[in-house]
């Protein structure tokens, strides 16, 4: 009883997270600079009777790449396929997707970066030729068959564009980067959740849970739904500044916006290395926590927080990070 329904609360939570998610350019808040090269491109593209260009964003998790993909599709009045680098383990898997598209279409590749190198390379004659090429028979024997595709639009988005290989990325057209949001941006997205969520708020409930936000998008979603909850149990549904605060407060989001995960990351930063340097490997098999956790979710944050640098030599706590837990870094005697 208990596994069914938490499936259906996961159900329940990907609905949700897919309503509040805007379907064109003009609902779209924040990166300004994406959305209107983007808008450029797709009235280009319209005008021409073409599909857009090869498409990559990238950026830290919850900024909104899979939404603009989503919103592309939208405003070119074309289907979406989505899947995710880690998903296209075979050649056959990425052909399957392929063959199944029609012109226009557009293919969503998440985590593009974590591609198998020969589905990647099965993608560059795709991305260029519109073609695909399947080798028949083993041996001697083998021959060669080209397969034409579509005219579709790859998007591909990614956390670690260090990791794709530069044939990769030179194969696309329009490379974006998606930056965190301002706080007022931010704001705005919460008070448009909170309108189609069905939830009363009040202005200083908003810029509470903006300023714990991380400033991304998926974490205030993902606040305010977690406050609503507690509005819901505790005040009647309305969400006032007293409930936001102790709603956060019982979550272990803190002023900062940092959560438990963050706090021990800097904790053992702190008092177990003096605040560095040290590897992120050391760091990962310190606190339990896995290196691709810290790297896409916990560091970003961290980073642009001013909490933490990345110097050669590994991650160094800076003195806001030692202030956070009242304390003053250690000088070591020579």
């Amino acid at each position: 009883m208990k596994e069914t329904e938490e499936i259906k609360v996961k159900s329940d939570d990907s609905i949700i997270d897919s309503t509040l998610r805007p379907k064109r350019l003009k609902d779209y808040i924040g990166q300004e600079k994406v959305k209107d090269s983007l808008s450029v491109f797709i009235r280009a593209a319209k005008m021409r009777g073409e599909p857009v260009e090869h498409v990559l964003i990238y950026g830290p998790p919850g900024l909104g790449k899979t939404t603009l993909a989503y919103v592309l599709a939208n405003e070119l009045g074309a289907n979406i396929r989505v899947t995710s680098g880690p998903a296209l383990e075979r050649a056959g898997d990425l052909i399957s997707i392929l063959t199944g598209l029609e012109d226009s279409d557009i293919i969503f590749i998440d985590e593009i970066h974590r591609l198998n190198k020969v589905v990647e390379e099965m993608l560059y004659p795709a991305m260029e030729e519109y073609a695909v090429d399947l080798i028949i028979g083993k041996g001697p024997s083998a021959k060669t068959l080209r397969v034409d595709l579509p005219k579709f639009t790859l998007v591909g988005a990614t956390t670690r564009i260090s990791l794709i290989s530069a044939p990769m990325r030179d194969r696309f057209g329009l490379v974006h980067s998606l930056d965190f949001y301002r706080d007022e941006d931010i704001e705005k997205i919460i008070d448009r959740s909170a309108k189609i969520l069905k939830v009363k708020t009040d202005a200083p409930s908003v810029e509470t849970i903006a300023g714990r936000s991380r400033k991304t998008p998926r974490v205030a979603n993902r606040l305010l739904k977690r406050v609503r909850d507690f509005a819901a149990v505790y005040n009647e549904g309305t969400i006032n500044h007293q409930v936001t605060l102790d709603s956060l407060k019982r979550i272990g989001i803190d002023e900062t916006g940092l959560d438990d995960a963050d706090r021990k990351y800097l904790r053992v930063l702190c008092d177990k290395f003096n605040g560095g340097p040290v590897g992120v490997e050391t760091l990962a098999a310190a606190t339990s926590i896995e290196r691709d956790t810290i790297e896409e979710v916990i560091e970003p944050y961290l980073l642009q927080s001013g909490f933490i640098k990345r110097t050669p030599k590994g991650r160094v706590a800076t003195e806001r990070a030692f202030s956070y837990f009242g304390q003053q870094k250690k000088v070591k005697l020579l």
